[in-house]
């Protein structure tokens, strides 16, 4: 099957978020004095959440990325993924992950069946990552980072590119790419929580790739099936890629593929819209069908486009750890 929403853009990707906790507190995903974390009741247990998978994938889901909050926080979540993974349908099963657990774990996460990781890392330096994440160890990261190489995932590491706080490891990230078979991808700062300031913090996709030319001779290359928004590029001789991620300054909508699930059961199919569909009296009476009426709902929400760059942006503020970011 395949699902399609009404500007003909084919819907094939659920971001599936399983807990609304984070072991970390960084300061574009929530305010300084933290969430109102949801009661455990509140949160879609792990059947409920591999029923919406399978409904998901009974109706053209190819690509399930499990998420958080940090979804590594989370007990139990290497049985919910071993049966995530057994999903019939299912293509490719992702998480993301901050790595801070990530040492101990790799090597089941593999063995639970999880394809490929992307892991959040904002900075390079102790103390730059420390302030952007209020306390982490980045020392913490890198080794989960390697931990996940040795056990053969292939890596996306994820980078908020931040005006004035951590644009200047640009081309140190880049450089990673020429001895690592990662996948280095710079994502423009969103302005998930309304800060004040935040256009002040964006540093545009262009901008990046014009740093990242002044060191580095790149060319584009082809993305993967079932890929994300982002534009790859290869340094000559790197064993590795970057890309690019414009959500600001250049909209990807046109070719957005996704709709998400939050710990609590609201499906959304805009990140930046607050229209969703609470899936749990569906999950409550075991009803399949109206649970698959309800995710086609859903992606017949989808907008043509988000609206960042308008000077009103029509969305409430919220955390990206509270809708799977």
């Amino acid at each position: 099957m395949e699902l399609t929403d009404t500007f003909g853009r084919t819907i094939n990707y659920l971001r599936l978020s399983v807990t609304d906790r984070c072991n970390m507190r960084c300061v574009y995903c929530m305010p300084a004095e933290g969430l109102p974390l949801r009661s455990h009741r509140e949160i879609l247990s792990y059947e409920e959440l591999l029923s919406i998978a399978r409904t998901a994938v009974s109706l053209g889901i190819e690509k399930i990325r499990v998420t958080g909050g940090e979804p590594l926080v989370r007990k139990g979540i290497l049985g919910f993924l071993a049966q995530l993974a057994e999903t019939p349908g299912l293509r490719q099963l992702v998480l993301t992950t901050n790595a801070l657990h990530l040492a101990e774990m790799a090597e089941s996460l593999k063995f639970a069946g999880v394809q490929r990781l992307n892991i959040s890392l904002d900075s390079l330096k102790p103390d730059t990552f420390s302030a952007i994440t209020r306390g982490a160890d980045v020392g913490r990261v890198m080794a989960g980072i390697d931990a996940a190489e040795r056990a053969g995932f292939p890596l996306k590491i994820n980078m908020v590119v931040m005006n004035g706080i951590n644009d200047d490891e640009i081309l140190d990230f880049v450089a990673m790419t020429m001895d690592r078979a990662v996948t280095v991808r710079f994502i423009e700062y969103m302005p998930a929580i309304k800060a004040t300031d935040w256009e002040s913090r964006v540093v545009p996709g262009d901008t990046i790739l014009e740093r990242i030319a002044e060191r580095f001779t790149f060319m584009s290359e082809a993305r993967e099936s079932l890929a994300g928004p982002a534009r790859i590029f290869r340094v000559d001789g790197a064993a590795g890629t970057f890309g690019i991620i414009s959500p600001v300054t250049g909209h990807f909508c046109e070719e957005c593929n996704r709709i998400r699930v939050t710990a609590a059961g609201r499906a959304r199919s805009c990140l930046f819209s607050d229209r969703e569909v609470d899936l749990k009296p569906f999950l409550a009476i075991g009803d399949d069908r109206a649970l698959a009426a309800a995710l086609r709902q859903v992606v017949t929400f989808k907008p043509r486009r988000h609206l960042l760059a308008e000077a009103e942006q029509q969305f409430t503020p919220f955390a990206m750890a509270a809708v799977g970011g």
